[in-house]
């Protein structure tokens, strides 16, 4: 029975899906590599324990579907629009000449040159289900390689259309003219502006509407039918499934749902995108790898090698940063699941025997389980081939940066914390510099009149150039853990006595960048907890001083008691046991007060409110001594010590009488 061997086979699947998840876990090896393996071992060139590949293809096709449906979701299709200019650059550059590489190479081993291209059409492709799983897993998506790779592969995708339309035309047996393939092209990039202005249009109201029915079913049900529904649409307009669901995850990012849709879809997106990995070590035969390793090997360097070189260059051309250039190129030197489609077109056209196809999934294949440990690794390549302290001369000139006084500010990254940072030190007259890498940022905030410069702050050299041995503090808000780890190591050797302040999406980061020299490291989501608890507890009528003595405590002990650690020392309700009788609070003597020119002892405030003035400030000058004759004047700060009653007494007494 056809059902009967489908379920076995999906059982065998799913089974070796958990038991490489656990494994590779224990041995701290990426998951994808796992799946890519258990396809082979299991696949028709393994053991053989899978016999019907296409079933498992259509699952596959599901489960890649819903992989870049939660990673669109996750990304902003704004962000994409507003940094459009320069990866379109990128994408055709890249498209480009690594097609001419590859078809330099071809022609020079006596390959036909339309074959040539057609090779170049195959290496080209990455593959954006493994880059973006791994970015996304590695907490890097938002950091500036990720969301350049994200509008790569995006872009990359996009020219599957052409490709796919061209391969006829790469053959002796194409019949279209020049015309007919332009005419198809512009008739695939209306349907996708077509669907994607349909979606943003009629998506986030659909779902508002769902939302509001408060079944989680059917608000399931709802975005798994947005996610194949538009896959599908794609699809018939001569686009790619992954296509249309990336472009349906990217059109729901701009919903206030987005948050809920990732929670119900992601163990969907999990389950299948397992299969997916799955089904493409399955194509892969191992005898014939065997057979004829050598070629199969020099293939995979040559390709590996060709496309890490052209996206390197590229990068470090466009964003003069060698580093992030040498993190573009190792994470897009894989061959990409759309190259296997691209393959068999030119099976069908004879541009490519099957042996040679056989080759060239093995060698797509191992680029594939190379990539996560490329990416792993790329970071200390660059920072190897990029890094180290530059020597600083004696006397103390190394520092040619921009003139500004000593003791400013450097700020790292120019997202929403580093504006709205440099905007208070604007408004408080406090000197700083930016810096930042995406030149669209930079672009915006030299016409907004802000001192902000184009720099890689991993790099000493840039530090240096900032002023960062006449700074003061140096604050690191950028959303890339790795860059984050790196400045504060560079920055703590140019300078050991600098206030280092690091923003960090990443709770597991805490303790790291501590150790590497940071002041002072707040996390996003621990602040946020302590803002709501601070809130609650000031609701309550606890006392504001106690509210911030447990609040200071929490950070001086690095958030232990957030994470579950024990905080060393006195607790917080030993410490707060001297203060909850009472609190502080600033009160001001307007021109209208009836207080004005009456003394503490005239007014009788501490018999009358129960409150007692233990400071004042008079013209910006502090005043620490309050005695009884102490006269009180217009535009007086006065702190009072008080039960909240009291206080409120005094606001009573100090403030103007209403009429």
């Amino acid at each position: 029975m056809p059902e009967i061997d489908f379920l076995q086979e999906l059982l065998i699947v799913l089974a070796v899906t958990i038991s490489i998840v656990y494994l590779f876990q224990k041995i701290r090896v990426p998951a994808i590599v796992g799946f890519l393996l258990a396809g082979v071992i299991i696949g028709p060139g393994g053991f053989g324990l899978i016999q019907n590949v296409h079933q498992v293809e259509m699952l596959a096709d599901i489960g890649v579907a819903l992989l870049l449906f939660t990673i669109g979701v996750e990304f902003s299709l704004e962000n994409i629009l507003s940094m459009q200019r320069r990866i379109v650059w990128a994408g055709m550059l890249q498209v480009f000449l690594t097609i001419l590489a590859v078809w330099i190479i071809a022609v020079a081993f006596g390959i036909a040159p339309n074959v040539g291209v057609f090779y170049g059409f195959l290496v080209t492709m990455s593959s954006t289900a493994i880059v973006l799983r791994i970015y996304n897993d590695r907490g890097e998506v938002n950091a500036i390689h990720g969301r350049l790779a994200s509008g790569t592969l995006l872009f990359q995708d996009l020219c599957i259309v052409p490709m796919m339309l061209l391969v006829p035309v790469l053959s002796n047996t194409g019949q279209g003219t020049v015309l007919d393939i332009v005419w198809a092209v512009v008739k695939s990039l209306l349907a996708l502006f077509i669907i994607v202005w349909t979606a943003r249009k009629l998506v986030p109201r659909l779902l508002h509407e769902v939302a509001l029915v408060r079944n989680r079913e059917v608000f399931i049900l709802f975005v798994v039918l947005v996610c194949l529904g538009t896959a599908w649409l794609a699809s018939m307009t001569g686009l790619s499934l992954a296509l249309g669901a990336l472009i349906a995850g990217l059109v729901i990012s701009e919903s206030e749902l987005s948050h809920q849709v990732i929670a119900d879809v992601l163990p969907l997106r999990d389950c299948f995108s397992g299969i997916f990995f799955i089904s493409i070590g399955m194509l892969l035969d191992p005898a014939m790898l065997s057979h004829d390793w050598v070629t199969t090997t020099g293939e995979l360097l040559l390709m590996v090698g060709i496309k890490t070189l052209v996206v390197t260059v590229i990068f470090w051309w466009l964003y003069s940063s060698l580093r992030v250039g040498i993190l573009l190129g190792l994470s897009l030197a894989q061959i990409g699941e759309f190259s296997f489609i691209l393959a068999k077109a030119g099976i069908s056209q004879k541009l490519l025997s099957a042996a040679e196809e056989q080759t060239f999934l093995a060698a797509s294949i191992l680029s594939m389980i190379a990539t996560p440990f490329l990416i792993q690794a790329a970071p200390a390549i660059a920072q190897r081939l990029t890094g180290g302290t530059p020597h600083l001369p004696e006397d103390g000139a190394q520092d040619r940066g921009p003139a500004s006084a000593d003791g400013h500010v450097i700020i790292v990254g120019y997202g929403l914390n580093g504006q709205n940072l440099a905007r208070v030190l604007r408004e408080s007259g406090i000197p700083y510099r930016v810096l930042e890498l995406s030149p669209e940022l930079v672009r915006a905030g030299k016409i907004a009149g802000e001192a902000i410069d184009f720099g890689d702050g991993t790099r000493p050299d840039i530090l240096l150039q900032a002023g960062i041995q006449r700074a003061r503090v140096l604050v690191i808000a950028i959303s890339d853990p790795i860059a984050t780890a790196h400045t504060v190591s560079q920055a703590r050797r140019l300078r050991a006595d600098v206030k280092i302040i690091v923003r960090t999406r990443y709770v597991a980061e805490i303790e790291r960048l501590y150790s590497l020299g940071a002041n002072e490291v707040i996390p996003e989501e621990f602040e946020t907890s302590v803002e709501i608890f601070a809130r609650v507890l000031h609701e309550y009528h606890v006392p504001r001083n106690v509210i911030a003595l447990q609040v200071d405590l929490i950070r001086k002990e690095h958030y232990g008691t957030l994470r579950g650690l024990r905080l060393a020392g006195k607790q917080l309700d030993e410490l707060s046991h001297f203060l909850i009788g009472a609190t502080t609070d600033v009160f001001s003597v307007l021109d209208d007060s009836p207080v004005v020119g009456q003394s503490l002892r005239q007014i009788n405030l501490r018999e009358r409110t129960g409150a007692m003035a233990i400071a004042a400030v008079r013209d910006g000058k502090p005043i620490h001594q309050v005695g009884p004759e102490f006269v009180l004047q217009a535009g007086d700060l006065l702190v009072l010590l008080g039960a909240h009653k009291a206080l409120d007494d005094a606001a009573q007494l100090i403030s103007p009488r209403s009429d």
